[in-house]
């Protein structure tokens, strides 16, 4: 580990390099600054990320952008009822040689990407989602008994329609908590409406060029975990997840009465990560409270079900967590 001096000089460095990587995005992505510093925050802590919006509003120009400014190699998996685990993972064919002898090849699938696309990942049966899981954890996958690495670094953004529910399976909690947040994709304010027609229907296009390469982000998700985190943040990131767990005595009353499970240990770790990344993007050497505030949401959404009773009422989840981030914030900001 670097020492002091030199940590802040590496941390400045790279808080740089990722502005240039912001406005090379920027060049393609028009508006839709929080969801592109939400995914750059995932990759940064080294994570997945899953997109959920309504059709049309860039999620795979996103992905794809991410792929060129970031310098990573790239596969889109089109998630269908009809997709098998083969289809992603790949698969052993019996080769015979000049010889007559015959021996089985592994055929690598489409998830030997740096970046993976899984478009509407909601889609494809359990089964296949199920194809992801050690991939997602392990950056490994079996086929025939043999494990297969993954190239590093290994990232999924997966893509889901929060509204075309028919023929869908949900997914199921352990894949859920595999990603670490969940990005909000939402319509376009009027005035970024328009300049997207402004810049996307005439006949000069501007592209993202790379700015990073593979190695370079790796060193950079090494650099995010050399950046150091109060206690006072540590505390709060334990009292926000803490008070999220119905069962828990230390949750929050409006908890009890809406959740019917919440986040385990894998959120905090993923809130510890998403905050040391966004003060990095924000071009902050530590993170601060606010950074917990921010991240809480998209870090814990989709770690927490409500009730059937809450649901029947007409609940939000989102209503529950900001509830409860106001609460814990309050009390640390009162101690």
């Amino acid at each position: 580990m670097a020492d002091a001096h030199d940590l802040v000089e590496e941390i400045e460095a790279l808080g740089a390099k990722l502005g240039g990587a912001r406005t090379s995005i920027g060049q393609t992505i028009v508006g839709q600054q929080e969801v592109v510093d939400l995914a750059l925050t995932a990759m940064l802590s080294g994570g997945h990320a899953l997109l959920m919006g309504l059709p049309g509003l860039g999620k795979t120009l996103l992905v794809d952008t991410l792929s060129t400014v970031m310098g990573l190699a790239s596969n889109r998996v089109q998630f269908t009822p009809d997709l098998m685990p083969a289809d992603i993972l790949g698969s052993e064919v019996l080769d015979t040689g000049e010889d007559g002898a015959r021996q089985f090849r592994y055929i690598e699938g489409p998830i030997f990407a740096q970046l993976l696309m899984a478009d509407e990942i909601n889609r494809a049966s359990p089964r296949t989602q199920s194809a992801l899981l050690q991939a997602m954890q392990e950056k490994s996958v079996t086929v025939a008994g043999k494990p297969h690495a993954l190239p590093a670094p290994f990232h999924v953004l997966a893509t889901q329609n929060p509204i075309e529910q028919e023929g869908t399976y949900p997914l199921p909690e352990a894949q859920l908590d595999r990603f670490l947040i969940q990005i909000e994709v939402a319509y376009p304010d009027r005035q970024t409406e328009r300049d997207i027609l402004l810049a996307t229907t005439g006949i000069d296009t501007t592209l993202s060029h790379q700015v990073f390469t593979a190695a370079e982000l790796i060193k950079a998700q090494d650099l995010v975990r050399q950046m150091p985190v109060g206690d006072a943040i540590v505390e709060q990131i334990l009292d926000l997840v803490r008070a999220c767990r119905p069962d828990e005595e230390e949750a929050h009353p409006v908890i009890r009465e809406t959740v019917s499970w919440g986040p385990g240990p894998r959120a905090a770790q993923a809130l510890m990560l998403t905050v040391r990344a966004r003060a990095l993007l924000d071009g902050r050497l530590v993170p601060s409270h606010d950074d917990v505030i921010a991240m809480a949401e998209p870090v814990l959404i989709h770690r927490m079900a409500l009730s059937f009773a809450a649901r029947a009422e007409g609940r939000k989840l989102k209503d529950v967590i900001a509830e409860v981030v106001e609460a814990t914030s309050t009390r640390k900001a009162a101690a």
